[in-house]
């Protein structure tokens, strides 16, 4: 399975379990993620969700190369009512799958009405971003690291334009102009990680958070939650992400009439591969 759904008394665990490829999102686990939130969402007894990813790493990001890559195939919609997108052409292909399985997905799962703490360890880049940004508190590993490279493919960002809120605007600049990798101790610094634990502590010590916060009145909790993310949406975040959204399909558009490329010519490999800062 390419997610694994657990119980740990007031706990659900999921887990990205793609750990050959570093957790790289395929739509079949992106579509098996959207059941885990459901099902946990819907069980009265799940106070938290932990999102996790098994292996060395949290998340390598998007599928763009695997050998199970499935970006063709047909799944049912369930983050908006924009057609499918198999065989269509163009934009209006790409449109309307990121705007399904990418923004959003994301947007869905950060109104679950539950807490979720992403436990993330090794790589957390681009899409894997995109997943621990939605989660309400991030906790990660001494080993962890993230990144958002895809200005290297001449696109503004990942999908879930969270950035300027996660960081100040200026680091945000920096964090996508270079590509580089931010430690978890600085994004520790920044705010944007809640804890950073030693990478065989990282199970225990979220877990530990989890139950804690699992003893909250449950109300509580979902309410906190909602106004919270309705101070980040009045600081424009929604309206925000919406113009990015925009900006990243210009940039797929004009990959695809000046080279014949929505990515600008990169793949897994070379994005891996490319030069980063430490």
């Amino acid at each position: 399975m390419v997610v694994e759904y657990e119980r740990r008394g007031a706990v659900a665990v999921v887990t990205m379990n793609r750990p050959e490829y570093r957790n790289a999102q395929n739509s079949a686990m992106t579509y098996a993620l959207d059941e885990a939130f459901y099902r946990a969402a819907e069980d009265d007894g799940v106070a938290v969700i932990v999102l996790a990813g098994a292996g060395p790493h949290f998340s390598a990001g998007h599928d763009i190369g695997t050998p199970e890559r499935d970006a063709d195939a047909t799944f049912p919609r369930r983050a908006g009512m924009w057609w499918d997108h198999v065989g269509k052409a163009g934009a209006e292909s790409r449109f309307a799958r990121e705007s399904e399985v990418y923004l959003g997905m994301c947007r869905r799962w950060r109104e679950i009405p539950k807490p979720m703490i992403a436990s993330v360890q090794g790589a957390c880049v681009a899409g894997g971003l995109m997943l621990a940004w939605v989660c309400d508190l991030i906790v990660a590993s001494d080993d962890a690291f993230f990144a958002d490279p895809v200005v290297r493919m001449g696109i503004p960002g990942v999908e879930y334009f969270a950035h300027p809120w996660v960081m100040p605007p200026r680091v945000a600049k920096e964090f996508l102009y270079t590509g580089d990798r931010m430690p978890a101790s600085r994004a520790y610094e920044l705010g944007w990680v809640n804890r950073v634990v030693a990478r065989g502590a990282l199970e225990e010590e979220t877990l530990a958070l989890a139950e804690r916060i699992a003893a909250m009145p449950r109300m509580g909790l979902a309410l906190t939650k909602k106004a919270v993310n309705q101070a980040e949406d009045l600081q424009g975040m929604h309206a925000g992400m919406d113009a990015v959204f925009g900006l990243h399909h210009l940039a797929h558009a004009h990959n695809a009439e000046t080279g014949g490329d929505p990515l600008g010519g990169q793949d897994a490999r070379s994005m891996r591969e490319a030069p980063h800062g430490s």
